[in-house]
């Protein structure tokens, strides 16, 4: 397993050496945390342990969350729609999860991240004492002294946030538009999937051919340990998703060039029925059943289909389904590999070994399509 290598060590360490962070620093690095904690929600992950020793800060003084050990997935939801288990560090525990009648995950994140400013703007827990009980009693009250050297806006902020009553406890949403929050305010804009939906509907049209010149590369180059990773047998989504990844991703190599690819694949998705929009180096192809003209509703059908370079004259292209019908998904693959000439769908959809498959790499057989 790779991670990325974080370098400037923990929130923790950070405020130690300087007793306390500026308004300015604070705020800074609470907008980063409440940007990365909002993504994880809107994901269904909810963090459950946030504190300063699992903050991360890297070489640019940016933040990174660490340690998901205690976190909680949407099957986790009791049938009242809440987390029911107890959990997290004393100091930094919403007063909501120690009454064991269920809890809001983003709002427990949410007292969380107040303390964690607390300590950053003041040098000190907002709640503490050596006896637990007493510690508790405190949290449950929301014993604490905010000091009037903040400024009102810090201080009004810190005072929605470490609210007792989650019903009454500001939203992420309320938080992002707070006028201390929004000084300054930079959003960082996470780089995933999901956002390839945006960047694709302002692109190009989908009848404007793509430029093949030096300047304007239409496909990534991957390397040999992303070509590695592309195998099936190394694909550990399988712990998390309940559909099988055959049902979702499907992967070829190809001696086909780039716009030749892309053509004959939006030629087939057309005459399927589908929508096709192009990007740089990408196609989305979307498909709405009977009744609904929302894109992403979850009933509708969503794939992306990308070209990765391996070297001179050699593609990988990969279909890979967002959302949608598995069954679908099969028949688009089905046509788009008859189309392309490629293997029988069992080859395709079935299971091989990765030494198999590098090996259909480095022979380039006469099919001009081999199953990835």
């Amino acid at each position: 397993m790779v991670l990325e290598f974080v370098n400037g060590g923990e929130l923790f360490d950070r405020i130690a050496i300087k007793g306390k962070l500026s308004e300015q620093e604070g705020r800074r690095l609470f907008q980063q945390l409440i940007d990365g904690v909002s993504y994880c929600h809107e994901k269904g992950v909810y963090h459950r342990d946030l504190k300063p020793e699992n903050v991360l800060v890297d070489r640019k003084g940016n933040i990174k969350i660490s340690d998901f050990g205690l976190s909680a997935l949407p099957q986790h939801l009791g049938n009242d729609g809440l987390l029911h288990t107890t959990c997290g560090s004393p100091n930094y525990i919403a007063p909501e999860v120690l009454q064991n009648r269920g809890y809001d995950g983003s709002l427990s994140d949410i007292w969380s991240c107040g303390v964690i400013l607390y300590i950053m703007l003041v040098g000190y827990l907002p709640f503490d004492d050596r006896n637990i009980v007493v510690l508790y009693q405190k949290i449950f009250k929301g014993d604490t002294q905010i000091p009037k050297c903040l400024s009102p806006g810090a201080q009004d902020l810190l005072q929605r946030i470490l609210e007792p009553n989650p019903m009454k406890r500001i939203t992420m949403a309320e938080i992002k538009v707070h006028e201390w929050f929004q000084k300054d305010y930079v959003p960082v804009v996470p780089l995933d999937n999901d956002d390839e939906d945006s960047q694709l509907d302002v692109v190009l049209p989908v009848k404007e051919e793509i430029n093949q010149s030096p300047g304007d590369k239409t496909t990534h180059q991957i390397n040999a340990f992303q070509l590695i990773g592309m195998a099936s047998s190394l694909d550990l989504s399988g712990f998390f998703e309940e559909e099988d990844v055959s049902q979702r991703k499907t992967r070829f190599t190809t001696t086909h060039i780039p716009k030749d690819l892309f053509d004959k694949i939006e030629r087939s998705a057309s005459e399927m029925g589908f929508q096709v929009q192009r990007g740089h180096g990408k196609l989305k192809l979307t498909r709405n059943y009977t009744g609904t003209k929302n894109s992403k509703n979850p009933a509708s059908f969503l794939v992306y289909t990308e070209v990765f370079e391996l070297g001179p004259s050699l593609y990988v292209v990969e279909l890979k389904k967002s959302h949608g019908d598995p069954a679908l998904y099969r028949q688009l693959c089905e046509r788009i590999g008859t189309d392309l000439g490629v293997l029988t769908m069992e080859e395709i959809f079935g299971t091989r070994p990765v030494a198999d498959d590098l090996v259909n790499l480095d022979s380039r057989s006469a099919t001009p399509l081999v199953a990835l």
